[in-house]
């Protein structure tokens, strides 16, 4: 079973480092998730592992570009051709017979199979992309953020979309937002700033969270407390390095500790937090 992906990769613009020195493993019949915020490399590691980016340092593996399927940022599909059009087009270009009504229905689409892509709405043109990079079904499929701007019932359908296409064998890396996805996926890789914070499954970067996190009434008054503070569905929480007891966290309690350990390192400040 191969993995693809990409080590040590390092790429400059300019004198701006937009990944330095990451790696991400994609392995066959599994979805790896990659999170973080804007800014933090998601972007450019996807476009380096699908060959739009060569990176200055560091490896990448890959297939061959037709057995490749690639969802970019800000939608896909020709706006002067219509849903069923563009769909049809990737079938004859790739050369692959399959029905589209199950892909179309779905995702939501079958009402607007006639609709110009260039008349649909960011989400419809999101779920649109999506089916056309599953269309050939690739042995890499990349996705950039491919549920952003969708309505969480079509949310729902397109991770069905995507966990079919793992099922059946396709290794799968995409990019996203939010965290309660990336906690479904095999791998997550955790990037802040071009930097890995994390790597592992799920359950593997919550346990390597250390301290725990304890809940407050309101913003803590000792600044160091302060500076270790987040606020979370309507719930201030504090991060303690050194406690044993409080909360139970979950992917995205380890997100938020592994960026704010990288803050107080870069400022100095770990040892005093």
């Amino acid at each position: 079973m191969t993995d693809w992906g990409a080590d040590g990769v390092t790429i400059r613009f300019g004198r701006k480092t937009a990944l330095d020195r990451v790696g991400v493993r994609v392995s066959a019949g599994k979805v790896t998730a990659v999170v973080g915020g804007d800014g933090a490399g998601k972007t450019t590691l996807l476009r380096c592992v699908v060959g739009a980016l060569a990176p200055g340092e560091g490896t990448v593996r890959r297939p061959d570009a037709r057995r490749t399927g690639y969802l970019p940022p800000g939608g896909s599909g020709y706006e002067d051709l219509s849903v069923e059009e563009n769909l049809q087009f990737v079938r004859s270009s790739y050369r692959v017979d399959v029905q589209l009504d199950d892909y179309l229905d779905r995702a939501g689409l079958a009402a607007v199979r006639g609709r110009l892509a260039g008349r649909l709405s960011g989400g419809m043109r999101r779920k649109l992309g999506v089916i056309a990079a599953m269309l050939p079904g690739p042995e890499l499929l990349v996705l950039d953020e491919p549920t952003t701007g969708v309505d969480p019932v079509s949310r729902a359908d397109l991770w069905w979309l995507i966990a079919r296409a793992a099922a059946a064998g396709a290794a799968v890396l995409l990019s996203t937002t939010y965290l309660d996805e990336a906690a479904r996926a095999a791998r997550v890789l955790v990037l802040d700033a071009g930097h890995t914070l994390a790597e592992g499954t799920p359950a593997e970067v919550v346990a390597a969270m250390p301290g725990t996190i304890v809940a407050v009434p309101g913003p803590p008054d000792d600044e160091r407390e302060r500076r270790r503070a987040w606020r979370r569905a309507g719930q201030w929480r504090v991060w303690q390095p050194d406690a044993a007891d409080g909360l139970t966290p979950d992917l995205a309690d380890a997100v938020c500790v592994a960026a704010l350990r990288r803050e107080l390192a870069a400022r100095g400040e770990l040892a005093d937090a």
